[in-house]
């Protein structure tokens, strides 16, 4: 699991143990690195001021930038520039940032000042995504380009192929109103519950179309649940879709002529 940093001190605000992190990432990082990576501000102020990761923050939100860049237009040589720099917008804005932290439970790790620790500061979206961005950096500084892009592509070629189905709009809601719009099949009308406190809150969307419930999602913002429901929704019709056409024998549907809905137009 590797070598515990001597300066990690165990308290609440500072967090798991960072060793656990080093060693679900795979790369060779020296622990006092990812240490600084994972010390917000917050933390600084409250304990002789280390050093933040803010810093490193800023030079790996460059890495993240080149990875994915070149990863698009290598992957992608039929899209426009301008459809190539939504598509990237996509994959790292703030909220997609926190999805990948999350998946990493990244927030669990973060040192954190009391303030931020009470209010949430673990599961927020700015603060997860900038700490993803300084882990990077922190790669990219004790092991190169060539392990750090290899982290990129490990958690980020997921979201980009995510986000290349979604066409124009990349985003689900968008994608779900221009096929519904297609199909003549009724503007989509999403319901939303929440729960929790202030600080915690969930959301649950269900999405109506013609009436009837086709997708149902949850998230920790409303955007969130309802980009969930609008992804839920768009699969079932275009599942649907894809069986009708092969009970009619209308061909092979794995055809890229053949496809329906927003991967049809990258």
């Amino acid at each position: 699991m590797g070598v515990v940093s001597r300066s990690w001190d165990g308290g609440v605000n500072a967090g798991r143990d960072p060793a656990e992190l080093r060693h679900a990432l795979g790369v060779p990082i020296m622990p006092t690195s990812l240490e600084r990576a994972l010390t917000h501000r917050s933390y600084a102020y409250e304990n002789d001021n280390p050093p933040t990761n803010e810093r490193l923050e800023f030079l790996g939100d460059s890495v993240l930038g080149l990875v994915v860049t070149d990863t698009l237009y290598r992957g992608y040589p039929n899209l426009p520039e301008g459809q190539l720099a939504k598509l990237r917008a996509a994959v790292v804005q703030m909220g997609t940032l926190a999805e990948v932290a999350r998946a990493l439970s990244l927030g669990a790790y973060v040192r954190l000042g009391r303030g931020e620790q009470v209010t949430g500061g673990r599961d927020k979206p700015s603060i997860l995504a900038d700490t993803l961005e300084a882990v990077i950096g922190a790669v990219y500084i004790d092991c190169g380009l060539g392990e750090a892009g290899a982290l990129v592509h490990r958690l980020f070629d997921p979201v980009i192929a995510r986000s290349a189905r979604l066409g124009a709009g990349l985003d689900w809601k968008t994608s779900l109103q221009e096929l519904t719009a297609v199909k003549v099949l009724g503007v989509p009308d999403y319901k939303v519950e929440e729960s929790g406190p202030d600080h915690q809150k969930s959301f649950r969307a269900v999405v109506m179309i013609g009436g009837q419930p086709l997708g149902s999602g949850g998230g920790r913002t409303k955007k969130a649940a309802e980009q969930q429901a609008a992804e839920a929704a768009w699969r079932a019709i275009t599942g649907e879709a894809a069986a009708d056409d092969l009970a009619a024998g209308n061909g092979d549907l794995s055809r890229g002529d053949d496809r329906t809905g927003p991967e049809r137009d990258r």
